[in-house]
């Protein structure tokens, strides 16, 4: 295929129309010594897929007998496209994979597992221990099956323009910023200093926000329960509530991401709880109006609730996996590494990118990066190896959190309901995996 071409299907990618030829087959060929690997993109999209056919073309050229197939499957297509492709044996050779995929991708037996091939890489020790900790761990434990490549970190992006003008110091707790928000609240301009997150996405938001007031480092104790009911998580969770309809936009009960997102563009509201992810989008709409800071300490200090790691798997059924190995080696070098992460705004995976001038004049991208990479942070995993995870965090989290903005629910019984959800799913995952 042409050069020409192949940008024509990789922009048909970023569409989705594409993602049914990730599932026909592999893709590998062999001719002549020349062999074809499959890639699947996790996330396609007009932000993503350039990026990706640049380095492909950069691998091309540096690896002529390799050729790469991308195929863009989109983020919300991708966990069926999988589990699709694994049942009729039809997997990629190399793929996308987020952290919270990784549970079923593994215990469906579908990758191949990483650390003897990292440990004879020029590669190792050149990544990001914490990230290669949070892919372990969201793999039970058992093992690295996802080379990790970005990292990504909850931060809170706010008005820099008009903290300034209303003389507030950015805040460093969360009772600063409660007070910050009241401050910035005008309800007769439908001006709100913060915006809670309602909809879909709430349950980790909420319980992010929880552990970095309280301080607590694990979701777990010694005996296997859960830490989401400790009281100091339920404090916080009682004074996010108490937000609501104060210094918060009442349509907040039901907002996700995007219209949080238009209402901060809008200047609606002054701050928003998202994460490096949204690094190009608040840029892009308010330049150098907006700035991010890293989410607030309580009483007892903070700690971090580990975000997915991107990164990338190497299936079973791959008939070239020495070279869909050699693409991944390229994907995570320096150079290539350090090219992605810059151009989505989020912490590279490769250590050596951390020298590059745009991370060391990245702002809130390298304040993110230096909190991940601390040993004197408390990084908190979430239990994203449990099978129940997104049922937990998602179908019977979200729903209930809108109760306790509703006041339909008290902040105690939603956070019982999380932890007592959590301790049986670790007991019943011990039970069977030991």
């Amino acid at each position: 295929m042409s050069r020409s071409l192949r940008t024509a299907a990789a922009a048909l990618a970023a569409l989705g129309l594409l993602t049914a030829c990730g599932s026909s087959g592999s893709g590998s060929s062999a001719d002549g010594g020349k062999v074809t690997v499959t890639f699947w993109d996790n996330n396609a999209g007009p932000a993503r897929t350039p990026l990706f056919q640049h380095l492909i073309d950069e691998f091309e050229k540096a690896n002529p007998t390799i050729t790469v197939k991308y195929v863009g499957v989109t983020s919300s297509e991708v966990a069926e496209k999988y589990n699709t492709a694994i049942a009729s044996g039809s997997t990629p050779d190399v793929g996308g994979v987020t952290t919270a995929l990784l549970a079923s991708l593994t215990a469906q037996k579908a990758l191949v597992p990483l650390d003897e091939l990292l440990a004879k890489s020029a590669l190792n020790g050149k990544l990001s221990a914490n990230m290669l900790e949070t892919s372990k761990a969201a793999s039970g434990g058992k093992g690295l099956y996802q080379l990790p490549s970005s990292g990504n970190q909850d931060v809170i992006w706010y008005r820099a323009d008009k903290f300034k003008e209303a003389g507030i110091e950015v805040p460093k707790t969360w009772d600063e910023l409660f007070a910050a928000a009241a401050r910035l609240t005008d309800k007769s301009k439908n001006q709100y200093g913060f915006t809670i997150r309602g909809g879909s996405g709430s349950g980790f938001q909420v319980l992010s926000e929880a552990y970095a007031y309280s301080g607590l480092a694990s979701m777990f104790d010694a005996a296997g329960k859960s830490t989401v009911d400790d009281p100091r998580n339920v404090e916080l969770i009682a004074k996010i509530a108490a937000q609501f309809k104060n210094t918060t936009p009442e349509a907040d009960v039901s907002n996700a991401y995007p219209q949080m997102l238009a209402q901060f563009q809008a200047n609606q509201v002054m701050m928003v709880h998202h994460n490096l992810g949204s690094t190009k989008d608040v840029r892009t709409a308010l330049g150098d109006k907006v700035a991010g800071m890293l989410l607030p300490s309580g009483p007892s200090g903070s700690s971090i609730l580990a975000n997915p790691v991107d990164g990338f798997g190497l299936f079973k059924n791959s008939k070239h996996q020495d070279a869909a190995w050699k693409f991944l080696e390229f994907l995570d070098s320096h150079a290539s590494n350090s090219y992605w992460n810059e151009n989505v705004g989020q912490i590279p995976a490769n250590t050596e990118a951390y020298a590059d001038d745009w991370y060391a004049r990245s702002g809130i991208t390298k304040q993110a990066g230096d909190a991940l990479n601390s040993p004197a942070v408390k990084l908190v995993q979430p239990p994203v190896h449990l099978p129940q995870y997104s049922k937990i965090t998602k179908t019977d989290a979200e729903p209930n959190f809108q109760k306790v903005l509703l006041g339909k629910m008290s902040p105690a019984e939603f956070a019982k309901a999380v932890a007592d959800a959590f301790t049986k799913a670790q007991s019943d995952y011990r039970a069977k995996n030991g």
